[in-house]
């Protein structure tokens, strides 16, 4: 496996505050990785790292051999709140990044057109952020993420503000997604479940402070079925895991 992201030896600290400590990981170009695990446990923070929006307090993030020190239009970023810009349509929001690079008008047009239509909204391409529904919101804003054609996706808890049902929906299109794009993505969520159906690995992270606590590599072949023996016994394993670092917190 060919290393993409390497985290080497990374900790963070706000103020006295330790947040991470001693992470290190090693990240496989064209793999989906998910960094699971409750509330406080920094895996937003890991991932912002890797954006290059926040600074380890000690040790360093490396991508493609090069080390983070700033954001950068190759790794394209997928937010829970859409941060869709309201002023612009939804063709317009997707055109945003392809305009910051200079792309010719009718280039970027072509691009922006191309992704709308890959989450299936080219019917909705004059629409505002307020005229279109959560759902829609979080296609336009994957669309945007990956229309620059960014090597590495990071993706933080993109579905959370979704119904089950929509949910398991862009699940099943995040995968189509991935066979079509090949990004390497690092995918932020709570879900146990999510976290099965797509990833080819799972960080389990500890809390108090945040530290890599279990990585699995998931054994289960493409399409998984989640009411399977093989899924619900990981699922179960996995849970025990991240109860024992919800205790630690003090939640029941």
């Amino acid at each position: 496996m060919k290393s993409k992201i390497r985290i080497e030896g990374v900790s963070k600290a706000f103020d006295a505050q330790v947040v991470l400590d001693r992470i290190t990981l090693e990240i496989g170009e064209d793999t989906l990785t998910c960094l699971l695990g409750p509330s406080g446990c920094g895996k937003s923070t890991l991932l912002s790292m890797v954006a290059g929006f926040v600074q380890p307090s000690r040790g360093r993030v490396v991508v493609d051999g090069i080390e983070v020190t700033k954001p950068s239009a190759d790794r394209g970023i997928v937010f829970q709140d859409y941060a869709l810009f309201p002023w612009r349509t939804a063709l317009e929001n997707i055109e945003f990044g392809p305009m910051i690079r200079r792309l010719p008008r009718r280039e970027r047009r072509d691009v922006a057109a191309h992704y709308l239509a890959m989450v299936g909204l080219e019917a909705h391409a004059d629409k505002f952020p307020g005229q279109l529904s959560g759902g829609m919101k979080q296609r336009v804003a994957i669309a945007r993420a990956i229309a620059n054609r960014p090597s590495v996706l990071l993706m933080d808890e993109p579905f959370g503000a979704l119904d089950a049902q929509t949910r398991e929906q862009f699940q099943e299109e995040m995968l189509r997604i991935r066979q079509l794009e090949r990004n390497t993505i690092l995918f932020v969520t709570h879900s146990i479940s999510e976290a099965l159906f797509l990833a080819d690995r799972i960080v389990v992270m500890a809390t108090l402070p945040g530290a890599v606590k279990q990585v699995f590599e998931v054994p289960l072949a493409f399409p998984r079925d989640r009411m399977s023996p093989q899924f619900l016994g990981l699922e179960r394993m996995i849970k025990a895991l991240v109860r024992e670092e919800v205790l630690k917190l003090g939640v029941n």
